[in-house]
């Protein structure tokens, strides 16, 4: 069994964050920029952050939110990363701090095994409530991919990313993928399109 992990925005999508998207959007991205701000200092935790990012969103609908999901565009490559992987036994996982509307969306679309994402909560009118599961916190993907590489037993486990949210999925894996990464964001390899990533995976493939 072989496991492939992918963070989702600025990796298979040219969604860079979500949550920021949607603050500019609803037009609340100066508050949630203090948060965001606040979080990075330290003096709230992930799950308070994403809470106080959802609370702005009060009373905007799920439709406003897929309006924005069905405008976000795929990288070059990826449906033909996705069928590599597929034709060479591997299980597929996304893993993403951003929103599960998104995740789902394109878990469905390229076939993925597993989508982990954070989910907003809405009313029985489709209506944010303010409240959001965190499933994803800024450092859990690698405790996910931890977990799925002893359920799965795998013999192999790649992953691909691209921001520090990535370094502890990083850390988990045989073989990390940085794609453009952001500054300090390192892995065993380096590129700069999808297609490179398949590539790397036919010589770890064909050396194996």
């Amino acid at each position: 069994m072989r496991l492939f992990a992918s963070d989702l925005e600025g990796t298979l999508v040219r969604s860079v964050s979500g949550w920021v998207e949607l603050h500019k959007r609803f037009g609340t991205w100066d508050k949630g920029r203090e948060y965001a701000e606040m979080f990075f200092r330290g003096e709230i935790d992930y799950p308070e952050w994403a809470q106080l990012d959802a609370s702005l969103w009060r009373g905007h609908t799920k439709e406003e939110i897929l309006e924005w999901v069905d405008r976000v565009e795929y990288m070059d490559g990826v449906r033909e990363l996705f069928r590599f992987l597929k034709e060479n036994d591997f299980r597929i996982a996304i893993l993403s701090s951003g929103l599960m509307c998104l995740a789902r969306k394109v878990g469905e679309e390229l076939g993925a095994d597993y989508v982990f994402a954070n989910e907003l909560e809405f009313d029985e009118l489709g209506r944010i409530t303010g409240k959001v599961n965190a499933l994803v916190d800024f450092e859990g993907k690698g405790a996910i991919l931890r977990r799925l590489k002893e359920e799965l037993r795998a013999e192999l486990t790649v992953a691909l990313g691209d921001g520090h949210n990535d370094l502890s999925m990083f850390a988990e894996a045989d073989v990390s993928i940085a794609i453009n990464p952001h500054e300090g964001v390192e892995g065993d390899h380096v590129v700069e399109s999808l297609d490179e990533v398949v590539e790397i995976l036919k010589g770890i493939l064909e050396g194996s």
